[in-house]
């Protein structure tokens, strides 16, 4: 049975993540990094590419899970005709190796429980050579060795190219799994208590939630999200990946199907905000350092995605041995956007330094002479074509966002150089440059007929983007063009009320692919900061609202919504949603409190 998207849950250790099923099945899990092969890969390909399941015997979907408190610590519930069991699914954040724990305690009555262990190394594609050592299980193949213990010991034997168990338990007892992803070359990893490090997770997220600085009524929503935001962060470096999963599509059955498990510019301007407002410096001033190492350079050679650690090369490639999430095909690693020309991502890059300078992070000294940098080849660029926002695998256009963000670029240097005189720079060259594209825009991207901004220049589409044009302050939110293009936008490509696709994929689609797609998250969070901020508030906390029962059970959002399915489509959980639901929840509480 193919589990829904939002069936699962994240556990995490701040540099790998895994999936856990409402069956008690983790089906996806890559080590030792976010981007590293998985060896539980189940999630787009079937059992035999790997997972890792512990469920009473003969039982389905769980009765109940949740995360204990504000943390990644998940408890999963079942109610059987004998007695009730949970198990606690965690990874400890780590010195050195990676552990996924998995606790079995007896609530009441007596369970008999079963426990499936496939690992499929490479993503499900090597079956390793088992055998046991120090008390442990150990599959190895090439480079990856994993090593599983239970304590107290419970028989395990093999069977068709898996490890198996069975035990039972009663009220109050406990019985722990722990999987060690370990080189293959070196010997058996440090054993660690379960126990103990179940506690040390509770108090370590117990800590860090108490650091959040909102209160109010949606506290809630705005700390699982932060939660989701910093379980996506790789702690050695400070990036954040968009996702942890690859190829969860856009429509089942369908080819829009991408590798997220990587370092997007585009966010850092959203994520700095986020995390700023919640309070959360350390992790801005991370993500803010891990933005600078990974930007410097020639900036003609700036990406729109990194790798975790700030790798550059990130080849798209095809696995046809899997067969896909709900055979949706292809699944791919890699991405062959990584190659494209985004405008927009400069904007972006230094609208975020900016917004973390008026935050009071303390500056890098080479982070102006970068932002210079950055600005003299927009200068000469931004009059060009490029594959805009959204990633478009068609012909280059002259996106309208695209422009703006040019826009913001010039409109950032210029008021950083007029609130520190001292500072080196031409303020009036920036401001002539932000002036060009202010006209241009307003002339060519701007439909007079429609009174909204359209996609392109000379496109008679809209595009939820636009919806950004009076955050970023290009035009002030009761501008009669702002508030055309927010009705319009939610007129045409708004869905059950609530919801807003990214653009029409009918027809000839702008991005040069096959198929739909579900409505895009984010861009619905977008609607809802528009609403508030051309003064529509009672409008914007009702449409908010709306979208949070959009969340699975734990709080999690993916990358979009089947409206008519009723189910959560893309990558999960996805960082993009969370953020922009984040910004949205922090921007209501604050005007509550203002109010």
């Amino acid at each position: 049975m193919t589990l829904r998207i939002e069936d699962y849950a994240l556990i995490g250790d701040l540099q790998s993540a895994a999936l856990v099923g409402k069956d008690g099945s983790i089906d996806w899990l890559c080590l030792p990094r976010f981007d590293s092969a998985a060896c539980f890969a189940a999630l787009v390909g079937d059992e035999d590419n790997g997972h890792w399941r512990i469920a009473p015997k003969d039982a389905g979907l769980c009765t109940s899970r949740r995360y204990i408190g504000d943390s990644l610590v998940l408890e999963t519930v079942w109610e059987t005709r004998t007695g009730t069991v949970k198990v606690i699914d965690f990874m400890p954040q780590r010195d050195t190796t990676p552990d996924v724990m998995r606790i079995v305690e007896g609530v009441s009555g007596t369970v008999e429980m079963s426990a499936v262990l496939r690992i499929r190394f490479d993503y499900g594609s090597i079956v390793p050579w088992m055998r046991r050592a120090d008390g442990h299980r150990v599959a190895v193949a090439g480079p990856d060795s994993v090593w599983l213990r239970s304590e107290p010991n419970v028989k395990t034997w093999g069977q068709q190219f898996s490890t198996r168990s069975s035990f039972t338990v009663g009220p109050g007892e406990k019985v722990a799994f722990v999987l060690t992803w370990y080189p293959s070359h070196m010997p058996r990893p440090e054993l660690i208590d379960p126990h103990e490090a179940l506690e040390n997770s509770l108090g370590d997220w117990a800590a860090w939630s108490s650091d959040c600085a909102s209160e109010g009524p949606y506290r809630e929503a705005i700390i699982r999200s932060l939660i989701t935001l910093k379980a996506l962060t790789y702690a050695p470096t400070g990036g954040i990946v968009a996702a942890p999963t690859t190829s969860l599509p856009e429509e089942l059955g369908g080819v829009r199907n991408w590798d997220y498990r990587y370092c997007w510019l585009r966010d850092s301007t959203l994520t700095l905000g986020a995390l700023l407002t919640a309070g959360y410096l350390d992790e801005a001033k991370a993500w803010r350092d891990w933005l600078l190492r990974a930007v410097a350079g020639d900036p003609a050679d700036l990406q729109i995605m990194y790798g975790v650690a700030g790798e550059r090369r990130l080849p798209e490639t095809e696995l046809p041995w899997l067969r896909g999430y709900a055979g949706s095909i292809p699944v791919r690693i890699g991405n062959q956007a990584v190659e494209q020309l985004q405008l927009d991502v400069y904007g972006e890059v230094i609208d975020s330094l900016f917004v973390a300078r008026e935050a009071g992070l303390a500056s890098e000294k080479h982070a102006w002479n970068l932002q210079l940098s950055l600005l003299g080849f927009l200068e000469s660029k931004w009059r060009e074509p490029d594959e805009g926002l959204w990633e478009v695998r068609s012909p280059r256009r002259h996106f309208v966002h695209s422009k703006v963000m040019a826009w913001v670029a010039a409109d950032r240097a210029v008021r950083t150089l007029e609130a520190n005189p001292s500072i080196r720079g031409d303020a009036d060259r920036w401001r002539a440059m932000r002036d060009e594209v202010h006209q241009e825009v307003c002339e060519k991207g701007y439909d007079p007929q429609r009174n909204a901004f359209m996609q392109s220049y000379g496109s008679d589409e809209l595009d939820a983007a636009a919806l950004l044009i009076p955050r970023v302050g290009f035009l002030p939110p009761d501008d009669p063009r702002v508030i055309g293009t927010v009705d319009a936008v939610r007129d045409e490509l708004g869905a059950n009320g609530a919801l807003v696709r990214r653009y029409s994929t009918e027809g000839k689609a702008v991005d040069g692919l096959p198929g739909g797609e579900g409505a895009f998250l984010a861009c619905s969070f977008w609607l809802v900061d528009a609403l508030r901020m051309t003064g529509q508030v009672k409008e914007a906390r009702e449409l908010f609202e709306r979208l949070l029962l959009l969340r699975n059970d734990v709080g999690l959002l993916a990358e979009e919504y089947d409206p008519v399915a009723r189910c959560q489509l893309g990558n999960f959980p996805q960082a993009f949603s969370h953020i922009a639901l984040a910004n949205s929840a922090l921007a209501l509480s604050q005007e509550e409190t203002a109010g």
